[in-house]
């Protein structure tokens, strides 16, 4: 298993950045051929009780690195990865990672 991971730094306007996240980014990129689950976890802080320079981690599972290369060069994968610099690209850092069993 092949995960995307999208980590996103703290944005100035939690609000619009949530509006646009969860109700346009998200819906386009669960569209991607080949996803198989897309987990998103909010960072509420670090063990030592500070905030986190971090506000969104984002996982998205593909079966092999194939499939992922073959969503991401899709109309919907091109689609998601536009919005993306378009509304987070200042602050998003983006990572393949793969499952260990």
């Amino acid at each position: 298993m092949v995960k995307l991971i999208a980590l996103y730094k703290q944005p100035e306007n939690k609000e619009e950045f949530d509006e646009h996240y969860f109700n346009v980014h998200g819906p386009i990129t669960e569209k991607i051929p080949g996803l198989q689950k897309m987990e998103v976890t909010k960072i509420v802080g670090t063990p030592m009780g500070k905030d986190s320079e971090y506000y969104i981690l984002c996982e998205m599972y593909y079966e092999d690195h194939d499939a992922l290369q073959q969503g991401m060069r899709s109309p919907e994968g091109k689609a998601s990865g536009k919005d993306l610099m378009g509304f987070a690209g200042k602050l998003v850092t983006m990572m393949i990672g793969e499952e260990i069993k």
